[in-house]
């Protein structure tokens, strides 16, 4: 026998049972009433991904005590079923565009309520399995590390996280700006509430307003109900807009009076919505320079630009590669099996200007798994050309020696370069004593970048 899909009704009360069983044949109902004081037993844990709001039981003054368990209840989708006169009053419609995918009003055909339930339990389910599959990106580890570069920029995004001030994240391509931004939603009082991602340089001019701002219901040809805009899907929480320095002038003018006021209006709509909403904006180009280029209002720069951090390069930050490259095949591991990166790769991966920043990292390491045969990744997996040949003869650039005499000369200029020029941490990575790392420098010429007076022998 094939097993329920759980379902919550939340309603006034425990009771229409039988309304319910009408409805909902098929489904493992779960009965939640406004009036409870606490969940029900079973609820906690429970998989519903869907869920009906019966306002048909709901007074207009009981409306604020059914919206605190809309918030409360950890259900992805609701539809809303109502008496036919409800949907004149204006604080019912507005609950059910804020809360609900669909609704319908009595008398109720439970096909179309079983066909609308099905439909929006498929869609998550879907998106859940996307999710589930979706390759682990460098945006989830991008502020990991223990560089002072990457500390400080921590330190710096939890300050921020604790104001209700907009923030603007600068940084090249690939250094993990939206994880920034991530950061500092997740790390304040509004972590529980939606971070709602526009990607500005994909927003196109006619659609601006639409998919910022939303419309009302017959506004347009096919705007047959009225849908919120991204803006008002974020109220309570987040809204990041990345790439703001794609907006062009017309659609940095479009959300001027929002960042102004905190206010929107719907396209065809005849009020003003508030909306309370933090943003956070991220940019490659610093907008000031396009401010005085004439390429970005200086009056919506103003409004982004509170509070401003500058995310390092790669480059600026070379001792936590190891650490971002092993992270990236452990999360690609279950799927692949163990890979780790062989010595000399840790060489090349030291030596690399990484203009791509972690993006380029994440790729590289992506092809290096296709390419690569064996549990070890080496340089050519990850498209390293071999080191420039020494202008010394073939019989010296063929001796064992001189092969070993290279390797140890890259091995301690790599430890100095990872352990940012400690003499103990380098030493502790190559696995000697401090004392043997002075005699390898000193016997290879190695000359530290700070003064260093060679150890007398022992």
């Amino acid at each position: 026998m094939e097993e329920k899909r759980p379902l919550v009704w939340l309603s006034a009360d425990y009771s229409g049972s039988a309304t319910r069983d009408i409805l909902l044949p098929g489904w493992q109902v779960i009965s939640v009433a406004i009036s409870a004081q606490r969940l029900p037993g079973g609820i906690s844990g429970c998989s519903a991904r869907v869920g009906v709001l019966a306002l048909s039981d709901i007074s207009r003054s009981q409306l604020t005590l059914a919206q605190g368990w809309l918030e409360a209840l950890q259900v992805e989708h609701w539809v809303a079923i109502l008496e036919p006169e409800q949907i004149e009053d204006p604080e019912v419609c507005r609950l059910i565009n804020r809360y609900c995918g669909d609704y319908h009003t009595f008398p109720i055909q439970p096909d179309r309520l079983q066909a609308a339930l099905g439909h929006l339990w498929g869609m998550s389910e879907l998106q859940a399995r996307a999710f589930h599959n979706k390759p682990a990106s460098y945006q989830e580890f991008a502020l990991e590390g223990e560089s002072s570069a990457v500390t400080q920029t921590r330190e710096l995004l939890g300050r921020f996280a604790h104001t209700e001030e907009p923030v603007l994240i600068y940084g090249e391509s690939g250094t993990g700006k939206e994880a920034a931004a991530t950061f500092i939603h997740n790390h304040s009082s509004r972590k529980r509430k939606p971070l709602v991602v526009v990607n500005c340089a994909a927003l196109p001019l006619s659609l601006t307003q639409n998919e910022l701002f939303g419309h009302e219901k017959g506004a347009f040809t096919h705007a047959m109900r009225s849908q919120k805009g991204r803006i008002e899907t974020a109220d309570g929480g987040t809204l990041l807009l990345v790439g703001v320095d794609e907006l062009i002038s017309e659609q940095q003018s479009a959300i001027l009076r929002f960042l102004q006021e905190g206010q929107l209006e719907r396209i065809g709509g005849s009020h003003p919505i508030k909306v309370d909403v933090r943003v956070i904006a991220t940019s490659t180009t610093p907008l000031d320079q396009l401010v005085a280029s004439g390429n970005f209002r200086s009056d919506v720069f103003y409004r982004l630009g509170s509070l401003h951090v500058l995310l390092p390069p790669l480059r600026d930050r070379k001792e936590d590669i190891p650490l971002l490259a092993n992270r990236i095949l452990a999360a690609a591991a279950p799927s692949i099996g163990p890979k780790r990166l062989a010595d000399t790769t840790i060489i090349y991966l030291a030596k690399h200007p990484w203009p791509g920043n972690l993006r380029e990292l994440q790729n590289r390491l992506r092809q290096a798994i296709v390419l690569g045969q064996g549990p070890l990744i080496e340089p050519v997996d990850m498209g390293f050309g071999l080191a420039p040949v020494n202008n010394h003869s073939r019989e010296e650039e063929l001796s064992l020696s001189a092969f070993r005499s290279q390797a140890d000369r890259q091995a301690i200029s790599v430890s100095l370069a990872l352990a940012n020029n400690n003499i103990s941490a380098a030493a502790r990575l190559l696995n000697i004593s401090r004392v043997s790392f002075y005699r390898l420098m000193e016997r290879h010429q190695v000359i530290h970048r700070m003064s260093v007076r060679p150890l007398k022998s022992d």
